[in-house]
């Protein structure tokens, strides 16, 4: 008995060493950018965030045109991706035969196991001519950047979906075509209300990894630190401008402020899924 409560002590032991060191790492890095940027935040202060000149000349940085390319690709993909995915899980879980879901699935995985610089190669190819088409002056621009994002996060709203979706009790659904309900009915009375927690977190996890998407957006967003309130215009992303001009920065300075980039996108993340959790939490507390 005590070699057993021993071995459950060490186990305990071990498995919280695990776990505390995930969270020491993501101290050490927030830690790390923090102690890096400290001379952008020291020259601009909270300035930095919604000042919109970038200039590595003179050593003039603000970061709102990448904050804004950041959010409005990121909701676009959101706005595309969230009717798509779910609808799809419902076809999925409600309509499909068994056959059409397993190659349906089977093409929903393959899309999310494709790398991301082959969908930014699908944007410059075949999504910038057709842009141009609608009227984009150069094919590349936000627009453009929240489709190739949308079709990144497509698999996982719809994976999570679909998972969740599986889950509701049979017993409710069958109660409700007893009582005469149809089909949407049924998925909008019963199926997506005690599913909603699941797409919430399902879509609060798709728009953590839209904004952390490096290559894909580099590659269609056009890479112009301007704000603009046209779609079609080129824009930039926190994620994009530290890909480009990382390995370029020739100052200190420039250096910094592309480190509190970094750090202001962390920061924004660790929002996103603390409010996704809070809403969670809140959704699990109702009746």
């Amino acid at each position: 008995m005590t070699a057993e409560r021993t071995g459950d002590r060490l186990f305990r032991a071990a498995i919280a060493g695990f776990a505390g060191i995930i969270l020491l790492a993501a101290v050490a890095l927030a830690w790390q950018l923090t102690r890096e940027s400290a001379g952008t935040w020291k020259a601009f202060g909270p300035s930095f965030l919604w000042t919109s000149d970038w200039d590595p000349v003179a050593d003039v940085f603000g970061a709102l045109p990448f904050l804004y390319g950041t959010a409005v690709s990121s909701l676009l993909a959101l706005l595309i991706a969230v009717p798509l995915g779910v609808g799809a899980a419902v076809f999925l879980t409600e309509l499909a035969s068994s056959r059409s879901a397993t190659i349906l699935i089977f093409a929903i995985e393959l899309l999310a196991a494709v790398p991301s610089v082959i969908l930014g190669l699908m944007g410059i190819f075949i999504l910038a001519p057709f842009m141009r088409w609608m009227g984009s002056p150069y094919g590349v621009g936000m627009l453009t950047a929240g489709i190739i994002l949308a079709f990144m996060i497509l698999p996982y709203i719809t994976t999570i979906t679909r998972e969740v979706l599986l889950t509701v009790p049979r017993p409710l659904k069958e109660a409700m075509y007893a009582l005469g309900a149809t089909r949407w009915e049924v998925v909008r009375g019963v199926s997506i209300p005690f599913a909603r927690s699941g797409v919430i977190g399902a879509v609060f996890l798709s728009l953590g990894r839209a904004l952390g998407e490096t290559m894909a957006v580099t590659m269609v967003i056009g890479n112009s630190p301007n704000i603009s309130a046209n779609l079609l215009n080129p824009g930039y992303s926190m994620a994009a401008v530290i890909a480009n001009e990382l390995a370029e920065a020739a100052s200190d300075a420039h250096l910094s402020a592309l480190v509190a980039i970094g750090l202001t996108l962390m920061a924004v993340t660790v929002v996103v899924n603390g409010a996704a959790r809070l809403m969670i939490y809140r959704l699990g507390k109702r009746p």
